[in-house]
């Protein structure tokens, strides 16, 4: 901060800067066959945005369980954590794409996000998507379809195929599941993309935190469903 001082860089660039190098850090460089096959296990995005850490956290809660269909898994010192909600509404919500959105973001298993203010009028926010659901299952998938074409090889060989004709199953089925696995690279650039796409809400203002009124009605309900469900009893 001194050296930076020295030479004439804004405060605020070298507390960004800094901020940026200790989130950086707090997402593992992703190495091996399986990320090279099916891409990384997560997928982030961070930036600068206008606001304090307390408004943009309500802003990001809001929309992470009105916009993106998530439930709040966690909540820790300038951050919080999203899951996939779960119930039939909110499935059907997502299968209909309500709104024309996909809904990337209920594709992973969490999303993460990390608010460090960077001035009086700015924050640092930085959202990873865990993706580890996805990337098992699709290497899960492309090892059955290996398997399955070595099954039907030494089928057609107890059968009594002749060998140059029986490996055809087993030769089509390595490129076919590598295939299926590196099609799941696609899947994490959407996800890494949506993630994207809440920063640049957050930073044109269009992300907001609901009104206390909003808040107080939901309270409100909130309270007559507990207390309904009380008189009816278990």
């Amino acid at each position: 901060m001194q050296l930076g001082e020295d030479v004439g860089i804004p405060s605020d660039y070298l507390q960004q800067a800094l901020v940026e190098e200790r989130t950086r850090a707090n997402v593992p460089v992703e190495r091996g066959f399986g990320v090279w096959l099916a891409g990384p296990l997560t997928a982030s995005a961070s930036r600068a945005v206008p606001g304090d850490v307390v408004g943009v956290e309500e802003a990001l809660q809001h929309w992470m369980t009105a916009g993106e269909l998530l439930s709040v898994k966690r909540r820790f010192r300038n951050g919080a954590s999203w899951e996939r909600q779960a119930g039939a509404l909110v499935s059907l919500k997502r299968s209909l794409g309500v709104g024309g959105r996909r809904f990337m973001l209920s594709r992973a298993k969490e999303v993460t996000a990390r608010i460090a203010q960077l001035g009086p009028s700015r924050c640092h926010v930085q959202l990873v998507a865990d993706l580890s659901n996805s990337f098992r299952e699709q290497l899960t998938g492309a090892g059955l379809f290996t398997g399955a074409g070595a099954v039907a090889s030494g089928a057609a060989l107890i059968i009594g195929v002749l060998p140059p004709f029986a490996v055809i199953p087993a030769l089509l089925a390595v490129p076919l599941a590598v295939v299926i696995a590196r099609s799941r690279r696609a899947e994490v650039e959407r996800v890494r993309v949506a993630l994207e796409q809440v920063l640049d809400r957050l930073e044109r203002g269009e992300i907001k935190p609901p009104r206390r009124t909003e808040r107080d009605a939901g309270s409100i309900i909130k309270l007559a469903a507990e207390e309904i469900r009380k008189a009816l009893g278990p």
